[in-house]
């Protein structure tokens, strides 16, 4: 804005036209605004990161964080908006009204199981889509770890033995997912604070707890453990001993993903179990399960097609090619933000890193390709070699 024709087309008089546009067709709001590119990361604050409940304004750190990542990694326009109550009725009411602003609305760190209640709710009732990135970002990315181990180990998908450690949102998600790919749900032993969740407990149990409450005689995690072949924790420090996992099978998979501090350090777990495959949420280890490789690229694909929701489609096809990607040779690009460090495939490449470029076209391309199949896209992409383009000029401006 150089002059006062620039000012006059940006305020007003100008401004008045795309308002009366938008008056008559609500859907040129696309067109005329930042709407299509632009996503609201919500908090309570109630459940951040693993710090519990600081509260909406101490929360405020992680939600700019999260804005700069969108914006960094896709292109996708953020704001952070901490509302300040632990309640979720509450919450959706404030929520429910920002629609017209957004193209859509990231959850964020907020406790369970009101977050399952306020992102079914929300969805129900907002014509934007809704995602709580602290459930299925984790996921989507956990899932795709496993697909790849369970690749390295050569066992089947249908047989592995499955025990989660922590029954909140992000666990809970991170079953559903498997369930919906392949693993069974009777393959699925889930622990919480109080044990092994099987059918008929009645201490401490919600409908989300019930849906994955299996028939078994286990009431402990050690009990669980013994003869499995996958541990996802999303529990806290230290959870999984050196002596639990001596009693799991041949080529343990371990997700050990409670942050700061993992269920068990890879290195404390190979002392043990030379033959495990371990991935934990931080960078500092290889095989990281971090939302950072999800969700922006989940929102660019979901924002490019206006679509109405983020579907389950969407979200498998996010980790189908999240998985596909670290079959890929590594690059330059990876190698240089990994202190020279080479990735292939393997034991200890199992994920892509957070700064692959490639994660971009591959990830947005598959979920708005999953989105027009399934019915919920409102903007189909006609021109892929030109869409492939265009997400890529986005990260190297």
């Amino acid at each position: 804005m150089n002059n006062q024709k620039d000012l006059s087309l940006a305020y007003s008089p100008g401004v008045a036209v795309p308002c009366l546009e938008i008056q008559k067709d609500p859907s040129t709001a696309y067109r005329y605004t930042n709407k299509g590119n632009m996503v609201a990361v919500i908090s309570n604050g109630t459940a951040v990161l693993g710090l519990g409940n600081l509260g909406a304004l101490a929360g405020k750190p992680v939600m700019e964080g999260k804005s700069v990542l969108f914006n960094k990694f896709a292109g996708v326009e953020s704001i952070d908006i901490c509302v300040d109550t632990p309640n979720p009725d509450e919450f959706i009411n404030c929520v429910k009204y920002l629609a017209p602003s957004f193209g859509g609305i990231n959850l964020e760190d907020i406790k369970g199981p009101d977050c399952f209640y306020v992102e079914e709710t929300l969805k129900s009732i907002m014509n934007i889509p809704v995602f709580h990135d602290d459930q299925h970002g984790t996921a989507i990315v956990c899932l795709a770890g496993l697909i790849n181990a369970v690749k390295i180990s050569g066992k089947d998908i249908k047989n592995i033995k499955v025990v989660l450690n922590g029954a909140g949102a992000a666990g809970i998600a991170c079953v559903k997912l498997m369930n919906n790919y392949g693993v069974p749900k009777s393959n699925i032993i889930a622990c919480d604070t109080r044990g092994v969740i099987y059918k008929g407990r009645t201490a401490g149990m919600n409908k989300y707890k019930e849906e994955f409450a299996n028939e078994t005689e286990k009431r402990t995690l050690e009990e669980a453990i013994d003869g499995a072949d996958v541990f996802v924790g999303v529990s806290a420090a230290g959870a999984l001993s050196k002596e639990f996992l001596k009693k799991m099978n041949k080529d343990p998979i371990i997700f050990a993903m409670a942050n700061p501090e993992p269920e068990i350090r890879p290195e404390v777990a190979k002392e043990v179990r030379s033959d495990a495959i371990v991935a934990t949420g931080r960078s500092d280890y290889p095989n990281q399960i971090n939302n950072v490789m999800c969700f922006p690229f989940l929102f660019r694909g979901t924002l490019d097609t206006l679509s109405l929701q983020i579907n389950e489609d969407m979200k498998m096809a996010a980790a189908l090619a999240l998985a596909k990607l670290a079959l890929r040779a590594s690059t330059a690009e990876v190698a240089s933000a990994y202190s020279g460090r080479q990735m292939s495939f393997g034991r200890e490449y199992i994920i892509p890193t957070p700064f692959d470029p490639r994660l971009i076209e591959n990830v947005a391309t598959a979920v708005a390709k999953a989105a027009m199949d399934s019915g919920v896209a409102r903007k189909p992409i006609e021109d892929w070699e030109a869409y492939k383009a265009e997400l890529n000029a986005r990260i190297n401006k």
